[in-house]
């Protein structure tokens, strides 16, 4: 079930701050995604491979898909014909991979290279090490455009502790500033918040959340 009225409130605040919703719709059947998109919504966002494959052709060809979760390199011909961001880069192998593929689909596939900022070991993402090297290869990738950087914070209800982790992702963005122009978009994306701490995230700079509960119910 749509949460509209939450949906209309949070589009016309993010309007304020040219922050993009990415509504995250895993585990959701294809009909709370249409309604969503007779709303206006056209950014979604899935975890799973399979899912997101099985969803793609029932729905309308405009919906930009956002693959939001943990890739394997093995996975990424399946998404390669159709996805628009990769949010989860972890490593320069899946960064050759979705090069190599989006070659074969004669498409430019974007990527956003995540970086872990969270104290916790179920987080994926790469160290400042790992983005030194992938930087020093970024003209190499034809295919495989990064415009950008995500995270995703610690669990907790710290929110000191959040605060700090989106403060460290934003200065390591600036830090290892991107090519530009980035693509058709004015700034690198800094994509960062979900359900539970965007509103965080939002005022440590984040300009693309990936909201899922607040707007679909919580999952079963």
């Amino acid at each position: 079930m749509i949460d509209e009225v939450f949906y209309k409130k949070l589009i016309a605040d993010l309007s304020n701050t040219n922050t993009t919703l990415v509504a995250v719709s895993k585990t959701k059947p294809v009909e709370d995604i249409l309604a969503l998109y007779n709303l206006g919504q056209r950014d979604f966002g899935e975890n799973y491979v399979q899912e997101l494959v099985e969803k793609q052709p029932q729905l309308p060809a405009d919906i930009r898909w956002h693959f939001i979760g943990h890739l394997q390199s093995n996975k990424v011909k399946y998404i390669a014909p159709f996805v628009s961001l990769i949010h989860g880069v972890d490593s320069l192998k899946l960064l050759q991979e979705i090069n190599k593929q989006a070659i074969k689909h004669n498409r430019i596939i974007e990527c956003l290279l995540q970086i872990y900022i969270a104290q916790e070991e179920t987080k994926f993402g790469l160290d400042e090490e790992e983005l030194a090297v992938i930087h020093t290869q970024l003209d190499s990738f034809t295919h495989a455009r990064v415009v950008g950087y995500m995270g995703m914070a610690s669990f907790t209800n710290d929110n000191e502790k959040i605060h700090k982790e989106f403060q460290h992702l934003k200065s390591i963005s600036e830090k290892h500033r991107l090519p530009s122009p980035v693509s058709r978009l004015l700034s690198p994306i800094l994509s960062m918040g979900m359900s539970a701490d965007y509103k965080i995230a939002i005022e440590e700079g984040s300009n693309m959340i990936r909201i899922g509960s607040l707007l679909f119910g919580s999952r079963s």
